[in-house]
Formats: C-alpha cells, structure tokens, sequence
C-alpha cells in the first residue's frame, strides 16, 4: 500500500470513529407534547370538562403542556400515586388551605412521589408538567372530581404507540364528539321539561363520557328553557338534571352561595320553595354523590326549588355561579 492511500485511509477511519462518538453520545431531544385541559363552544353554553388526548404515551424526560381553552376553570393535577396510605383528595387551590397544599410552580417535575397541581386555570391559559421518571400517572381536576385522564411515561429504549399527529386527530374528533353530545344534552333537557309541565325548567343538564383513560365531563351551562311565560299564581319549578351544582338567584348575589335565602322553605317533597320577591335564593342546588360500597348511604340530593308567582311582571334570575358563562334566565309572568 503506497503512503498516500494509507493516509487517506486512516483519514476516512478517523473521520467514521470521530462520527460514531458523535452519535453515541448526542443527547435525545426530550419531546414537549401539547394538550387541553377544556373545551366550550362559542357561546360557552357547552362545556367540555375534558383532558384531550384523554391518554398519553410519552419518554421519560419529556413535558405536557396543557392549555386551558375554556372559561369554565379545572385544574392539572398530579396526586401522590402508588403510596400507603393513598393521598387523600385536597381542596381546590381556591379553597384556603386547598392544593398539595397551594400550587405548584409552572414547569414542575411529577415523579410520583409528591403532588403537583396548577392553579384552578381558564381563558387560554397554560401548565406544564415535567415527567423525569417512568411510570403509570393518573390526572385530576381539583375542581371536578368526573373529570381525569392518564399519562404513560415509557423508558427511552421503548418505542412510542402513538405520533403528534395522532393526538392532534384525537383532540379535533374528541372536541366533536363532546360538543355533539352537549347538543344532544341540550335537546333534551328542554324535552324533559316541556314534558313535565309547562311550568318547568331543566336547571342545566349534563353526562359523564367514559374512556380508556379515565372519564370526561360535558354540560350545558343552560336553563332549559331560558325564557318562561306564565300566570299570577302559578309556582315555576327548577329541577337540577345534571352532576353540576347550579344555583336559581333574583336579585343580589349572597356572599355564601351554600345555603337558601331566609325566607325560603321545604315542601314535603322536601323540594325547596318560596314567594317571588326581589332577592330570592335557592342555595345551591346538588350535588349529586354516589353511593360507595363499605360507606354510610349518602341522604338524597336537593335538586329542586320552586318560586310562586304572586304579581306580573318580567322576573330575572341567573346561578350565581356560572352566570360569567351565560347562564340566565327569565320568568314572564301576566295576570
């Protein structure tokens, strides 16, 4: 072999070895997947509290940002998991004392051994999650105990079920099917009141959608319908047909939203009721629990409140606490 071609070979040799270290050692790129933690429609009549994808497959190393695209405030949360005792459920970080407890920063590290969460967020606003450990991790809202999800952190050496544009696919068709099933929800809420009198209202109405991952939660932010006509003496009821507790309020919003205004009573029925008159309060209607095996049987819910209307007039009301959203009603009552 001639000295050139030796040189030349131990170039190129240099050269692949200089290149291999290079391959081996470059770092992996850690993934930064994005998703929402809620839905509505232009209205903001329908809600979707939802976590699309509702299951995510990821590598250890990559982050989730989560986009709140709702008015309707939840949160991203990330319990203490695998433990002895499990982590008791805390408060909303609203309530004083609430979240793990408080919030944690955004961009926060979840390996499972303490609890993250965000705070109660809306309007556009994001969390992001750092996932440094492999691991199973289920996801909550602190707000909204039907509404939960799932994130699979794999190692580096798996390879990943799913793409970006998987999950694109399953939020664009998950925000269809939610927004179709509150339709569906809508429909029927009026059905449900038109059948049972003339002078009733569905005071919102909602599901639980089930998945793999864990389950979301649709509702109409509704009274159904919005506009009532009737007559001096007739008593308006408003029944509660969803799993989110709603308020009927004229007049003044009370500063505690739990109980009646004073000059309400209980029916037999044990429904609640009073006369119209300027301020009117019907406590908060819900919420609707579930019995668990092993505990005490929960008493029945409070899920109606009736108003007797003694005089004409164009009585307003609205549930203290989704009005921002739009719900609000109104009872037209002639002689």
């Amino acid at each position: 072999m001639s000295p050139f071609r030796a040189i030349r070979f131990s170039a190129v040799f240099f050269c692949m070895l200089v290149l291999a270290v290079l391959i081996v050692s470059q770092p992996v790129q850690a993934e930064q997947w994005r998703a929402i933690a809620s839905a509505q429609s232009e209205d903001k009549g329908k809600q979707a509290g939802a976590y699309l994808p509702n299951e995510l497959w990821i590598h250890v190393g990559d982050s989730i940002t989560w986009t709140f695209a709702a008015d309707w405030k939840h949160t991203v949360t990330f319990l203490k998991q695998d433990t002895t005792p499990q982590q008791i459920r805390p408060q909303p970080p609203s309530v004083p004392g609430g979240g793990c407890p408080g919030t944690t920063p955004d961009g926060s590290s979840f390996d499972g051994s303490t609890c993250v969460t965000s705070d109660a967020l809306a309007d556009g606003q994001t969390y992001v999650v750092n996932f440094p450990t492999a691991g199973n991790f289920k996801l909550v809202c602190l707000v909204h105990t039907a509404m939960t999800g799932a994130v699979h952190v794999l190692d580096l050496s798996e390879p990943l079920p799913y793409d970006r544009a998987f999950y694109d696919r399953q939020v664009d068709e998950g925000l269809a099917e939610l927004l179709s099933e509150a339709s569906r929800l809508e429909v029927r809420g009026l059905a449900t009141a038109r059948r049972t009198s003339r002078t009733e209202v569905s005071a919102g109405i909602g599901d639980f959608v089930e998945t793999g991952g864990g389950h979301h939660l649709v509702a109409v932010m509704r009274f159904l319908p919005a506009a009532i006509v009737v007559h001096v003496g007739d008593t308006v009821e408003w029944t509660l047909e969803s799993p989110i507790t709603h308020t009927v309020t004229f007049g003044t919003e009370p500063a505690n939203l739990g109980p009646p205004s004073a000059e309400v009573t209980v029916d037999s029925d044990g429904a609640r009721h009073a006369v119209a008159a300027a301020d009117v309060h019907s406590g908060i209607l819900g919420p609707k629990s579930y019995d668990r095996g092993g505990l005490a049987q929960l008493p029945l819910d409070v899920t109606r409140f009736r108003v007797t209307f003694t005089h004409p007039g164009i009585f307003n009301y609205f549930c203290a606490q989704h009005d921002d959203l739009g719900m609000v009603g109104k009872v037209i009552v002639h002689r």
